[in-house]
């Protein structure tokens, strides 16, 4: 099968990988321009690009794929089918309807579920110990075409959203080989979503990731394995803002050291490098382990409190404004 494979990021990279690997035939990829990056702001190209040109594919990296000219490109082209994986932007009708199977997307959920952008970290941030990976023929909606096959994968209790990514990534490769194969042979199944069980996963707002100490322990925890490594949970400890990557609910916290404390206190220090800030919460506490001020590395709880100023009894709360790591 001849395919045109649209992506852009790590998670898209995995497919791309896998299709080279495979029988299918990538003639060209679509991904997004090269932008800056980081804070030296520096230009870089996608992942999709860069294993593009090791394998001397042609690329095309349109600000907009819905401009004529680009649409007249693949039509050009031909494709038997058109991969969508991560891309970024919508595809439009006059794309969709080129190839001669269709475009196939791989989405990071058990569609209905977790329509949208952010999949990977609302499934953890909501606390579900299962998501998956999902084929489907696309159409002109966000995330509503038919599926063609589904992968269910355990979320575990540590889990962060980047491992997660990175097993769903590999699984959404495997599964979309076996995908192209049975639309070849003309096996695939076609199940159409049910829409009243549609759940959905919108960007990461910055003010989702100043942590709400009201909430309980086991929220927050989820929270903060769902934001990392990116965006990163943020809270602010007096003059520091931080970003909080690592934490587990505190068992067996002495009742009188909570009784009076306020959600958001500090109720113990870490005593080893294997311990970790207890804070009050809503409900429960929260031990958190690692954590990064700002314009510093991430750090140990442990090697935190060496450093720097902290004691029982201070108060952490929601900083006026996210910083990058």
């Amino acid at each position: 099968m001849r395919v045109v494979f649209v992506g852009t990021p790590e998670f898209a990279d995995a497919s791309l990988k896998a299709l080279l690997s495979s029988k299918h035939e990538v003639i060209a990829v679509v991904t997004q321009p090269d932008r800056p990056a980081g804070r030296g702001m520096q230009v870089c190209c996608s992942p999709i690009k860069q294993t593009a040109e090791r394998h001397s594919i042609p690329v095309m990296q349109p600000e907009r794929i819905a401009d004529e000219q680009y649409v007249a490109k693949l039509r050009e082209l031909a494709p038997d089918a058109i991969v969508v994986v991560a891309y970024g932007q919508k595809i439009p009708k006059a794309v969709l309807d080129i190839p001669k199977y269709g475009c196939i997307n791989v989405h990071g959920s058990l569609l209905p579920q977790y329509r949208g952008a952010a999949p990977i970290n609302r499934a953890i941030m909501d606390g579900c110990d299962c998501t998956g990976v999902t084929t489907m023929y696309m159409d002109e909606g966000w995330d509503t075409g038919d599926v063609i096959l589904s992968k269910r994968v355990p979320i575990c209790e540590s889990m962060t959203a980047g491992e997660l990514h990175d097993i769903l990534a590999e699984e959404g490769a495997r599964l979309l080989i076996e995908t192209l194969d049975l639309i070849e042979e003309g096996k695939a199944p076609r199940i159409r979503q049910d829409d009243s069980a549609a759940t959905y996963a919108p960007k990461i707002s910055k003010a989702e990731c100043c942590i709400d100490w009201s909430m309980s322990a086991e929220s927050v925890c989820c929270i903060i394995r769902g934001l990392n490594p990116f965006p990163g949970a943020v809270s602010r400890l007096g003059d520091m803002r931080l970003k909080l990557w690592e934490a587990r609910v505190a068992s067996d916290v002495p009742k009188e050291d909570v009784q009076s404390a306020e959600p958001g206190q500090i109720v113990a220090l870490p005593r080893s490098a294997d311990d970790g800030l207890v804070v009050k919460c809503g409900e429960g506490c929260l031990q958190i382990t690692r954590l990064q001020p700002e314009n510093r590395k991430s750090m140990s709880a442990y090697d935190f409190t060496l450093g720097y100023p902290v004691s029982a009894g201070q108060k952490f709360s929601c900083p006026e404004q996210v910083f990058e790591s």
